[in-house]
């Protein structure tokens, strides 16, 4: 099999990770020899701002306030991430990142470099939806005003990036329903993808 390269997108509690955990899981069975890339990138930022350094501080402060990390945190956090585990012919997956325009543009050199097709997956969830999601999962952060941050950034910020990948031919773009059970999500995927 073609080593396969998906970025999921979409607002928070849209289901990203379940419907990663999926294809992960079937491209095992679809191709049991080939290691499989998980990125995401919310666990580096959550180890980062744990540390002791003069940027860790920095960043625990944007953390405090309820703000989104810089892009350049975060170029930083996938780049590191892709150049020390990608070897060759891996399936990728990648989840949390792009979530800005200048992040997505960045993103492009990448997919040259590696001259590799992208398959981006947008998981499409209401406003609304997402802030029922987010409140019932009832983790730390998932305040309400915490939340209400969250979604301003997606339609402020990570929404450009959306529109980047769907107009760029470089891309194969996937929209996909996100206000279904996990399981017509998942099927709805496959069958967009040909699979």
């Amino acid at each position: 099999m073609t080593p396969q390269t998906f970025i999921f997108i979409g607002r928070s509690g849209c289901g990203k990770g379940t419907q990663v955990a999926l294809l992960e899981k079937l491209l095992k069975e679809k191709d049991p020899g080939k290691e499989i890339i998980h990125l995401e990138t919310g666990s580096k930022f959550r180890e980062f701002i744990a540390g002791e350094g003069y940027s860790n501080k920095l960043a625990l402060e944007i953390y405090k306030k309820g703000e989104r990390q810089p892009d350049f945190l975060a170029v930083r956090f996938w780049a590191d991430m892709l150049i020390e585990t990608i070897k060759d012919g891996e399936h990728i997956m990648l989840d949390g990142i792009c979530r800005s325009l200048p992040e997505a543009v960045v993103f492009s050199s990448i997919s040259e470099f590696y001259s590799r097709k992208i398959n981006v997956v947008y998981m499409n969830v209401s406003r609304q939806w997402s802030r029922e999601r987010l409140l019932a999962r009832g983790r730390d952060d998932d305040n309400s005003y915490g939340i209400e941050k969250r979604l301003d950034w997606f339609e402020r910020d990570t929404y450009p990036a959306v529109e980047y990948f769907k107009k760029d031919d470089k891309y194969t773009f996937t929209e996909i329903n996100g206000e279904q059970s996990i399981e017509n999500v998942h099927k709805e995927i496959l069958q967009k993808l040909g699979w």
